[in-house]
């Protein structure tokens, strides 16, 4: 993606499995269930023998997946679908945008890592809640009435409290540890987050960057609608920029791309990141940009058909309402995200025939849990090998000695630019302190002293004509 302009050296990198552990009993909210996200323990090295985590081109039993590598180099988005997370009824996904020189390892280590986190401070959350006597009011009471007025929370309100702790702490988790891993350098280089739980009719989101979420559903008269889930938080939002600002980032777009508002250091022109949050970017963590989510519930009725979660590689050229056309239409519903990515790349190709196409990842959650039989991939030309690649486990090692994900030969894809102009959001304080989480400061500073190498790197390099990841 059109992430960052940066002039930072990059270093040999390698992403390390933490060996995180997760206690396998959760919640859902209104009861518990048996056998889920796992009986065991699980951690970062079996993450790949899961049979219902997919992360490569191909379905699960109520979703597809595809991503395609756009001419910007190695394919730095990542994908994610985790059925039976936590609960049977419950299912994760989550599409990740990574940029800079080592953005590719930021947004595949956030895709194995998070949802871990999560599910960990769901049950610790969950496990709070449980053992207090939490209270709240309910809003508009005249002060009179505050005395009559305590109760206990609905069990609506207990809910969406534990689910948005959860999101906040996993996130900020998420990137304490991009900031303290050894051999990821994540100075310039950083990642966009949307992610999404659905568990039952409740769907439960969290999100960072310009990567969207959008809902295809039906109106009154029975036709296909776009719902869109989330905010492209970018540096011209105003509250985004007012807070990056405040911090002494500036906010400007540069001259030959006037429609493109960027982040920068208050010293020199640099990085230019194209988004007001994102996972790492530590040189700018001093200056506004932040990895606190926006989080957000849903109820789910019947007329919500499918949810697409995305990349700015497609957004940038199809609007909300061409995608839902396009997976709604799809000849399968085992093939919509590859239709839909092939669609961005044609669209790249026609609106932008001379920039670098930005690569492609597209999520396809299909509401009604159906699917098409396991024959339509022969249809669409689906390798089998890729399929069972899935639940095998086995990663071949890439050029840059990171193992990656076995995957479909790719083509080529493209990108473009579609503002929002609402900005719906929810107040992103923290609630008390969690163990596993130390008290910060909420900007979640990381520069921690690396301003000095940053320039001295900028004075000594000879190229310093900006280079767009």
């Amino acid at each position: 993606m059109g992430g960052c302009v940066s002039t930072s050296t990059q270093s040999t990198c390698s992403s390390r499995s933490n060996g995180e552990m997760v206690s396998s009993s959760c919640f859902c909210g209104h009861k518990r269930t048996r056998r889920t996200f796992s009986d065991h323990i699980v951690s970062l090295q079996h993450l790949t023998s899961i049979p219902s985590r997919i992360f490569m081109n191909g379905k699960s039993r109520t979703s597809c997946i595809f991503t395609q590598q756009g001419r910007k180099g190695i394919n730095q988005d990542a994908m994610i679908v985790w059925e039976d997370f936590m609960s049977e009824d419950a299912v994760f996904c989550g599409v990740f945008d990574g940029h800079g020189p080592h953005g590719h390892l930021v947004s595949r280590k956030v895709r194995d890592a998070l949802p871990i986190k999560l599910s960990s401070f769901l049950h610790s959350c969950q496990s709070r809640w449980d053992g207090s006597k939490t209270t709240c009011f309910k809003g508009n009471l005249n002060k009179s009435d505050a005395g009559d007025s305590e109760q206990y929370c609905s069990a609506e309100d207990r809910l969406n409290s534990i689910w948005r702790e959860a999101f906040l702490k996993s996130y900020k988790a998420m990137d304490k540890e991009l900031r303290s891993h050894p051999n990821l350098d994540c100075f310039c280089s950083g990642s966009t987050a949307v992610t999404l739980v659905k568990q039952g009719s409740n769907l439960f989101m969290g999100y960072i960057g310009d990567s969207r979420a959008i809902m295809g559903s039906k109106d009154s008269n029975d036709s296909m609608v776009a719902v869109q889930l989330t905010v492209d938080l970018k540096p011209d939002l105003p509250r985004e920029a007012e807070r990056i600002k405040r911090c002494k980032g500036r906010v400007f777009a540069l001259q030959d791309e006037p429609e493109v508002s960027r982040v920068w250091l208050p010293f020199d022109d640099a990085p230019g990141l194209a988004m007001a949050r994102a996972f790492g970017d530590f040189c700018l963590k001093e200056y506004g940009v932040i990895s606190i989510p926006e989080v957000s519930h849903r109820i789910l009725t019947e007329r919500d058909q499918f949810i697409v979660l995305a990349s700015d590689g497609v957004w940038d050229v199809l609007s909300n309402e061409e995608v839902v056309e396009i997976v709604s239409t799809a000849p399968t519903r085992s093939s919509a995200a590859r239709i839909l990515v092939d669609s961005a790349a044609r669209e790249w190709k026609l609106k932008y025939p001379t920039s670098k196409m930005d690569d492609c990842a597209v999520v396809c959650l299909f509401l009604d849990g159906k699917m098409d039989a396991e024959s339509d991939y022969d249809e669409q030309n689906f390798s089998s090998a890729t399929l069972q690649s899935n639940h095998s486990g086995n990663a071949i090692e890439s050029d840059d000695g990171q193992k990656s994900e076995p995957s479909l030969q790719r083509n080529f894809t493209v990108r473009s630019s579609e503002e929002n102009d609402t900005y719906g959001r929810l107040p992103v304080d923290v609630e008390g302190n969690e163990e596993t989480v130390e008290a910060e400061d909420q900007n979640w500073s990381g520069l921690e002293g690396h301003v000095p190498e940053f320039l001295l790197a900028l004075l000594h390099c000879e190229d310093k004509d900006k280079v767009v990841f």
